[in-house]
């Protein structure tokens, strides 16, 4: 198992990693690309506690996924079925099983200040901390993937789930783009990756 691990997490992760998987009885499934979300936890009918993670995230982001999924777990057996998934004993246990890790060993020196601000109140997705999420994504594999605020207005993209849309305007800190087949406007955040389509604009 930290065999496996090794090649999905920062190598002075696997121990500590491994550790929190045996003591919570974790069954770890690692699972091509899931569109929707980075990770899932849910507790099988047998009792048995499944992690799912994505395995196409870097490194970084899959050891803050899984240990994210684990923070569900714990939160769980410690504070009862009844809490809100992201609620503040969530919070607590995902600060407290994280502050380990930020370390230089295991991060990057850019991202550690980044990873100590998002800590002092996570959020449900570090993809909303969207500060964090472009640091986490100069690790990624290169791709042929825009971020939306790198588009020009006007610009027509595709999402993962194959809409297509218009950047129009910008809303506070999210961009407003019109879906082309529904004429129906919503809201981006800037570090959502999209798919320019050519000719456009």
């Amino acid at each position: 198992m930290s065999d496996t691990l090794a090649k999905y997490i920062p190598e002075h992760a696997v121990k500590p990693v491994f550790d929190l998987i045996v003591a919570n009885q974790v069954h770890l499934k690692i699972v091509n690309e899931r569109q929707t979300r980075h990770g899932d936890y849910r507790r099988a009918l047998s009792g048995k506690h499944e992690i799912t993670v994505n395995a196409s995230l870097n490194k970084y982001r899959f050891l803050i996924t899984l240990i994210h999924e684990i923070a569900h777990l714990v939160a769980f057996e410690k504070f009862g079925r009844n809490i809100k998934p992201h609620g503040n004993e969530w919070k607590y246990t995902f600060q407290r099983l994280m502050v380990p890790f930020i370390r230089p060993e295991i991060f990057p020196s850019q991202i550690l200040p980044l990873l100590a601000r998002h800590f002092k109140n996570p959020s449900a997705s570090s993809d909303t901390d969207t500060t964090l999420s472009l640091a986490l994504k100069q690790y990624d594999l290169a791709n042929d993937k825009n971020y939306i605020f790198e588009i020009p207005y006007g610009s027509v993209f595709r999402i993962k789930n194959g809409k297509i849309f218009k950047k129009i305007a910008v809303r506070t800190k999210r961009f407003e783009c019109l879906e082309i087949s529904s004429g129906k406007t919503y809201l981006f955040n800037p570090n959502a990756e999209v798919e320019l389509l050519p000719g456009n604009h």
